[in-house]
């Protein structure tokens, strides 16, 4: 199977162009037939630049704007990946770089907080998903190079830098100070709590499947072979390679679909199914997901959940349906191009309304949770997004009344030592489901 990148705005995929040769060539028949005066128009425009702007421009750079122009005019995922951009891509998914820990992306010329890496300096320093970053060291970066900026954040291990962040919902400004790190692409950590195994996966980098597996062994090992069940978390993953996704969706099921992809022509429709084996051999599984978990996370998600081997908890995911595949060019270039969709199991796509969770669950322990969560982007919140039919964002994120489970202020769950709600709840409904808590109840 072709390597794919299913990435939220940072990551792609590798797949060979000789399967788009042949319609590449009967695309440039049909410019040649009907669109010769509009690359008349976009030579002239080039030309009338070379010759009247203020001061010279590089070529390169004309060229670079015009065809990213023609990419984002018709969807924010699709782009054109130079040398630099492609060994990015790279480093994120196989490599290590010092720095923060921060998958970010450019907004109307902002600098936006995809999510930060769990456990990264960002992370620790408390930069939160959607803050928008507004100065380093000092200077103001809003409309500036979006490149000069992750250059910025980037650097030496040991060194700082200090960024100022916006944060919706938030008046004024915060100032962080945080420390560069090596930051290594461990995407899988894992922890057992009163006998659950909680298996964390920050991003669907090479080998995340297999290190979930290695984890769950030793949840295993650590319960005495008698885990109680298994939270999967995938809050704040923006997505990562399809093949891990698929991967991981396949640890845990025995048979049926995982994901069906739909492109423009027949031979892009795929239908990816499931081999025998459920490594938790049908233990309680609950996969947490919010705003932040993207594209890769929403396959799992939606693999596990309509296949009815987990529970959905917490909030709406951020709805990314769509495929991006490398279209190799030359030089080391390549254009990341969104190719297909992909459906549920049930034949949903997922694009624009996201994962919406079996149990909804807030995450009361974040103060500025409704203020947030009033201003969170989206999907389809994004210029440009392949449209669904689906109801209005508002519409979905309406809650019908008031529920009662969820009234306790963060200075509650504080003086509990509760500091992550949502797991907690997710903690105590496994907890509920444990062999010995049935067996009570129908004896009660």
């Amino acid at each position: 199977m072709a390597k794919r990148l299913d990435l939220f705005l940072r990551a792609t995929a590798l797949a060979t162009a000789i399967a788009l040769v042949p319609v590449a060539t009967a695309g440039l028949a049909a410019i040649d037939a009907r669109t010769g005066p509009e690359f008349g128009r976009l030579t002239t425009v080039f030309e009338k630049i070379k010759q009247e702007y203020v001061e010279p421009v590089d070529d390169d750079k004309l060229i670079k704007g015009a065809i990213n122009g023609m990419l984002t005019a018709i969807d924010p995922h699709s782009s054109y990946l130079d040398v630099r951009d492609f060994t990015n891509l790279r480093t994120l998914t196989e490599g290590s770089y010092g720095g923060l820990g921060l998958s970010v992306s450019m907004e109307d010329g902002a600098v936006k907080v995809i999510a930060p890496t769990k456990g990264s300096p960002a992370d620790k320093a408390g930069v939160k998903a959607g803050d928008f970053i507004t100065h380093i060291n000092g200077k103001l970066i809003y409309g500036g190079s979006f490149d000069d900026a992750v250059d910025q954040m980037r650097g030496n291990p040991g060194t700082t830098v200090r960024l100022t962040l916006y944060r919706p919902g938030r008046d004024d400004p915060i100032d962080l100070t945080i420390t560069r790190q090596i930051i290594e692409l461990r995407p899988v950590d894992y922890k057992v709590v009163n006998g659950i195994g909680v298996i964390s996966v920050s991003s669907f980098s090479a080998n995340a499947a297999s290190q979930v597996n290695a984890a769950w062994a030793k949840v295993r090992t650590e319960t005495g072979g008698h885990p109680a069940g298994l939270i999967l978390d995938l809050r704040g993953d923006p997505g990562g390679l399809l093949d891990e996704a698929l991967a991981l969706s396949d640890l845990f099921l025995e048979k049926g679909v995982i994901l069906s992809q739909r492109g423009r022509y027949a031979r892009d429709t795929e239908t990816f199914t499931a081999t025998p084996g459920d490594i938790a051999r049908g233990l309680p599984i609950i996969v947490l997901t919010d705003e932040g978990s993207a594209s890769a996370s929403e396959i799992v998600a939606g693999a596990l959940q309509d296949q009815h081997r987990a529970l959905i908890m917490g909030q709406r995911s951020f709805g990314k349906g769509s495929v991006q595949t490398i279209v190799p060019l030359d030089k080391g270039t390549a254009l990341k191009l969104t190719t297909a969709l992909w459906f549920t199991p049930s034949g949903r796509s997922i694009q624009e309304g996201g994962i919406t969770p079996d149990i909804a669950v807030p995450q009361i322990s974040d103060p500025d949770l409704r203020k947030r969560a009033a201003r969170a982007a989206r999907e389809s919140d994004l210029r440009g997004h392949l449209a669904n039919q689906i109801k209005d964002d508002k519409d979905l994120e309406k809650d019908s009344a008031a529920d009662p489970r969820f009234k306790m202020t963060p200075e509650d769950l504080k003086a509990k030592g509760i500091d992550d709600f949502q797991l907690w709840y997710a903690e105590q409904t496994i907890g509920r489901t444990t062999p010995a808590v049935l067996a009570a109840r129908r004896h009660g």
